[in-house]
């Protein structure tokens, strides 16, 4: 099985592709529900409301400018050319505090990845009233699965909202080319920002201080919707938090072989197969601070790494040796393999080998974890450990909490994804019309957001432990945004000791929820 560069909070499996319905989707009545939950000792009552929101796709030529937007007469008449729009349902969780004025209370959107993937990790394992209980870094044992009070959650500082991409959950698209106009950077992106515009209008929240939260392809979701959100509805928000971010695909390293000459993705993983062969014992010289090892290691990929593979074949074999040795004493990965692979081993290789000794899987989007490798022969590895030892927690917990205590969708199939076969790559860069064929790539996005609103500040938070999405590679995309110097200021980095999600260790959750909450009370204007 090819190791797949899609990049959700959870194993991606292949999926049919979704029909497009003859009519809109007919929302079900949104579902009310209370309850109460307690975080730092106090009990905090709280309105639950699941329910959907109609959104339209818009027409775009092909310099990328917008021919009409539509559904812009959703609550009045129709014109012609809406009549046959492609529209999607997007399914949401909301939770309000009781009791505060919303211009007094900041309020949250969050959304998982994929791109594809429903919000049913970070929903059941991050900030709601309730959430799974994952503790460990092996595989858990099969249902029932234990639904606690989430002492994490961050209903003591904000309102927050679940959303599902068009296609997943209990969000449903219709209409005539609907694939075409929702699934894709751009079409999902807008279908995002035409979500949030249209919940602030419907629960009276255009005032409130507002917050992105986005994990994984999310934050790539993030900086095309916060800048959207600021030119075409003029709605500015207070922050964006992004949680193991993506902003350039080339940045990846999944399969950067397949894009020769770009050697960034091999420089921007080391410091994360550092950690991870000092996580498992591999390397060959004991580090007892993991931090000062890392920043030994960034230094090196940075300076000696970067400079050798810039030389390509004029790099000389004594250097290329030297290379090679500083390697496997950062990685545990043997010298001759190394210089096989000739200095440049990409995620899935990596997972394969470190243990192959021991005849165990490294996992991608958390490399604490491991499994028996399927093919102990195989050049990559074949699954992801850590999907297998925790989705069936998510998915079985939220299936039974939606239906059971939200009283929503009863007789519905939750999608945990929708189809990748027409992923749209394509990405209208703001001011250049659409980017050449390849990976998007959106860093002038969110640094156009940042230059239009200078008060905008962004939190980056990353796992160690991140294969996915290497938490220096988040590091190295938010030092090169096109922008001026003066604003890097209004960025804020936290790391953890944690994967992709970092939110399944309860440890690192609290860490989590204790940094966000520090950073909406600094930045929410009402303090």
């Amino acid at each position: 099985m090819l190791r797949k560069a899609l990049l959700l909070g959870a194993a991606m499996m292949a999926v049919p592709a979704l029909a497009a319905g003859p009519a809109t989707p007919a929302p079900n009545a949104d579902s009310v529900t209370n309850g109460t939950v307690t975080v730092n000792g106090a009990t905090i009552p709280y309105r639950a409301v699941a329910g959907t929101i109609l959104v339209h796709g818009a027409d775009y030529n092909d310099s990328g400018d917008i021919l009409a937007k539509r559904g812009t007469k959703l609550d009045g008449g129709k014109d012609d050319d809406s009549k046959n729009a492609p529209v999607a349902s997007m399914f949401y969780t909301a939770y309000f505090k009781e009791g505060v004025p919303a211009e007094k209370r900041p309020i949250t959107f969050l959304y998982n990845g994929g791109p594809g993937s429903a919000s049913v990790w970070v929903h059941m394992g991050t900030f709601g009233p309730r959430r799974v209980n994952t503790p460990g870094d092996t595989h858990l044992p099969a249902a029932p699965y234990a639904l606690i009070n989430n002492p994490q959650s961050l209903l003591d500082v904000s309102d927050v909202v679940f959303i599902d991409a068009p296609g997943t959950g209990f969000s449903r698209i219709a209409g005539k080319d609907a694939d075409k106009e929702f699934l894709g950077v751009d079409g999902d992106g807008e279908a995002f920002t035409h979500f949030i515009s249209k919940f602030l209008a419907k629960y009276h929240r255009y005032n409130s201080p507002k917050y992105l939260f986005g994990e994984s392809y999310g934050t790539m979701r993030s900086a095309v919707v916060i800048n959207d959100l600021e030119q075409d509805e003029n709605i500015d928000f207070n922050g964006v938090i992004l949680l193991s971010q993506i902003l350039n695909y080339d940045n990846s390293d999944d399969s950067p072989q397949f894009n020769a000459g770009m050697d960034d993705p091999y420089v921007l993983a080391l410091p994360t197969y550092a950690a991870t062969a000092w996580y498992h014992h591999c390397l060959p010289a004991e580090h007892p601070d993991l931090k000062a090892f890392l920043h030994e290691v960034e230094h090196f990929a940075m300076t000696d790494y970067t400079l050798a593979l810039r030389q390509g074949a004029d790099l000389p074999e004594d250097q290329r040796q030297a290379i090679a040795a500083k390697l496997h004493d950062y990685t545990g990965l043997p010298v001759d393999y190394i210089l096989r692979a000739d200095l440049r081993v990409n995620g899935g290789e990596f997972d394969q080998q470190l243990q192959a000794k021991t005849g165990m899987a490294t996992g991608r989007l958390d490399t604490r974890y491991s499994s028996p490798t399927i093919d102990p022969m195989s050049q990559e590895v074949d699954y992801d450990p850590q999907s297998s030892a925790i989705s069936s927690a998510y998915v079985t917990v939220f299936n039974d909490y939606v239906r059971n205590t939200l009283k929503y969708g009863t007789d519905e199939d939750y999608r945990l994804y929708n189809s990748q076969d027409h992923w749209d790559s394509h990405h209208r860069q703001p001011g250049h019309g659409y980017q050449p064929k390849g990976e998007p790539n959106v860093m002038t996005d969110l640094a156009m957001a940042m230059k239009t609103n200078p008060n905008l500040h962004v939190m980056l938070n990353a796992g160690y432990y991140d294969l996915a999405t290497p938490y220096f590679e988040g590091v190295y995309e938010m030092k090169h945004l096109p922008m001026p110097n003066s604003l890097q200021k209004n960025i804020e980095y936290a790391q953890y000791t944690s994967g992709h999600m970092v939110y399944v260790d309860p440890a690192t959750l609290q860490q989590l929820h204790d940094n966000v909450a520090a950073f909406i009370r600094r930045t929410d204007n009402l303090h």
